[in-house]
């Protein structure tokens, strides 16, 4: 099953989207559900990376060496 939903685009990104869609025959859709879909994983492994920065800075969590964590996992 799939949802739809509304984006917002500059008009810069909407022409140059309409422009690569007639030029290659695929339809705009076709080319957000692409561009999604391939940044997602980025974009949530972003997120993830700054909330253990912040967790790092308020001292929630520590920096272990790679020789400490290894030496950890034989004990």
């Amino acid at each position: 099953m799939s949802k739809q939903t509304a984006v917002r685009l500059s008009d810069e990104t909407y022409q140059r989207l309409q422009v690569l869609s007639e030029q290659t025959g695929r339809t705009a859709t076709d080319y957000i559900r692409e561009a999604i879909e391939t940044h997602l994983d980025d974009l949530e492994d972003i997120y993830l990376a700054q909330q253990a920065l912040e967790r790092l800075r308020r001292g929630e969590d520590e920096v272990v060496s790679a020789e400490a964590f290894w030496h950890g996992l034989e004990g």
